[in-house]
């Protein structure tokens, strides 16, 4: 009897160590979270997928965002800052291949004026110091803090990043700046005297009476850049092999937004487009969070810019795709995600 009782024990013991082992089966560096826990949906996520439509306070009434979660981390959750400006979530939807299987928790996110959210009119929304209030308005609906709070940003999105850590850095646990440099007159300087003189000067030469003609909608002109400055230095793939979701992002693209803040050129930032003297790389020292930057090669930006803002806040580190441009997500994937999910759990595990 004796020994029967030993046994049922220790198969008592095999049992819960084995339903131990599954639920720690997606083990990561910094802890453990089961995939039950991971993917345990909350009692809205069952109705609505983990989508939130946020009501954000402007000069200008009040207006929804959308939000969609994705995943269950107590100490990791990500905002995804899109760029454009006006440009969507959807040229993220590759982080679905990556984040998940590491237990990152994550945010998709539409800006004011993007696809899926609220699209006002009224030209004055499109303004720098509004977008950063939006996003610490998302940031308190999300109940995202200073324990669990990565901001990752993307180009414009990069932008919004950097602004907001300058003013709300007590909130965030780690910053991404991606594909951004902390100077809009430094990137036009790149992009005239490196990037334009790369293209072949007869193609050069037709872009640029274009853009002295102020052409931009000219249809030559958008497939001479598509086909001659995209391929080469936002995603080196060629026009047919682009992801569906970036072609479906391009397509949602509020060209309202984009000519306000980026303005009609796509060779650069011209006219009167409210971000062409934005600078801020004599405050990037103020930015005490752990912070990466991200850059590439063939990016429209200046790589060796961004590995230098990473030296110029106090705790940078960063992270260059060899093979990657502009949007290095898609066309240097595995080195971009390598990097950023590293970055991630050293931070968290307090190894960063």
């Amino acid at each position: 009897m004796k020994t029967y009782h030993v046994l049922l024990s220790l198969l008592f013991i095999f049992c819960l160590h084995c339903k131990e082992a599954q639920e720690q089966s997606l083990e990561t560096e910094q802890g453990s979270i089961s995939a039950e826990k991971y993917l345990e949906p909350q009692k809205e996520d069952q109705f609505l997928g983990g989508i939130k439509m946020i009501p954000i306070k402007t000069p200008k009434g009040e207006f929804k965002v959308w939000t969609k979660r994705v995943g269950n981390n107590p100490t990791i959750k990500v905002l995804l800052l899109h760029g454009g400006p006006g440009m969507t979530h959807e040229i993220y939807e590759c982080f679905d291949g990556y984040f998940p299987q590491e237990n990152i928790e994550y945010y998709y996110y539409d800006q004011l004026g993007s696809y899926y959210s609220d699209q006002p009119k009224d030209l004055s929304l499109w303004d720098l110091d509004r977008f950063v209030e939006e996003v610490e308005q998302v940031r308190i609906a999300l109940g995202l803090n200073k324990d669990n709070f990565y901001l990752y940003g993307q180009s414009w999105g990069g932008i919004l990043g950097m602004e907001y850590a300058l003013k709300y850095q007590e909130h965030l646990k780690g910053l991404i700046i991606s594909n951004m440099v902390a100077s809009i007159p430094e990137y036009q300087k790149y992009s005239d005297e490196v990037l334009a003189p790369k293209m072949k000067p007869e193609v050069l030469k037709e872009i640029m009476q274009f853009e002295e003609n102020e052409d931009y909608e000219n249809e030559r002109y958008l497939e001479l850049i598509v086909n001659n400055y995209y391929t080469e230095h936002v995603i080196r793939m060629p026009v047919a092999d682009w992801p569906e979701p970036l072609n479906r992002g391009f397509k949602h693209l509020n060209p309202d937004v984009y000519v306000t803040m980026q303005g009609p050129s796509e060779f650069g930032i011209k006219g009167d487009a409210t971000l062409k003297n934005w600078d801020v790389t004599t405050e990037l020292h103020k930015i005490t969070v752990p912070t990466l930057t991200i850059g590439a090669t063939h990016d429209t930006m200046d790589p060796e810019h961004m590995k230098w803002i990473s030296t110029e806040v106090q705790n940078g580190r960063f992270l260059l795709c060899p093979n990657g441009s502009h949007l290095s997500q898609f066309d240097d994937q595995k080195v971009f995600f390598k990097g950023l999910i590293r970055f991630i759990k050293d931070v968290d595990s307090g190894a960063f």
